[in-house]
């Protein structure tokens, strides 16, 4: 059977996941439930791999990092009684303090990115010459900044609950045949899917084929057409239903 093997650049790393987990499950940075977010992240390693993405090495070393945490989180803790505090020992360390300050550390890198990216951008409407009417530039740019309001992490757990709801199951037999169904076709079939319905589109929608293949197709040619802002994703909640327009 034809297999896809993509990589995409939206991916920023483990802690970027591991931070995403966190802020959508309103997880306490202080105080990480080891066994959750190790559930949380294998899911989403799992569903790239279904995807046929390049998983890079250090997702992989991230997870064996996790699961090491939570198999140490579950081992008993030793009370010795000590007569002579003199001899007292000082407390053993929490195994998650490392991983979180890890985090915490990449969190304020990423934040002051964010702050760098405002000035930039701020910096940027500094022209040197006469005064001009930019306000159509403006509405574009502000249509371009909305769009970007679901991330990568967003759509992997739209397509984790399609997968979950389609219900895919191996059958016992089956008849293996090769069918190529290009991403620019696909590309294509969405976008005029999109422009033949009035409004917006649900996400879900968008997959009317059991196939997995099929199903693999379509999700990255949602990607791809995301990435060259040819469509507008658009979610009102967490956790709510993933709206999908034309840009134009």
């Amino acid at each position: 059977m034809l297999q896809y093997h993509v990589k995409i650049d939206a991916f920023e790393g483990p802690l970027d996941l591991l931070l995403h987990l966190i802020n959508r499950l309103e997880i306490d940075i202080y105080d990480i439930p080891v066994s959750e977010i190790t559930e949380q992240y294998m899911l989403y390693i799992h569903t790239m791999q279904e995807l046929h993405l390049d998983v890079a090495s250090e997702y992989l070393v991230m997870a064996a990092t996790l699961l090491s945490i939570k198999s140490r989180m579950l081992l008993p803790k030793q009370e010795e009684e000590l007569f002579d505090e003199e001899f007292a020992e000082e407390p053993e360390e929490d195994p998650r303090d490392e991983l979180m300050k890890r985090l915490i550390e990449y969190r304020k890198y990423k934040e002051a990115a964010v702050d760098l990216r405002n000035l930039e951008e701020d910096r940027s409407l500094v022209y040197t010459k006469a005064p001009s009417d930019l306000s159509e530039y403006a509405e574009v740019a502000a249509s371009h900044v909305d769009s970007l309001n679901v991330s990568i992490y967003d759509m992997l757990g739209a397509f984790q609950k399609m997968l979950r709801r389609k219900k895919i199951q191996k059958p016992v037999q089956t008849r293996i045949t090769r069918q190529e169904i290009p991403i620019e076709k696909r590309m294509d079939e969405i976008l005029q899917n999109i422009r033949n319905s009035p409004g917006r589109k649900r996400f879900v929608d968008l997959f009317s084929s059991n196939n997995r293949e099929h199903l693999v197709v379509t999700f990255l040619a949602i990607l791809e057409l995301m990435k060259s802002q040819q469509i507008i994703i658009e979610q009102e909640n967490n956790f709510a239903d993933i709206f999908i327009m034309g840009s134009e």
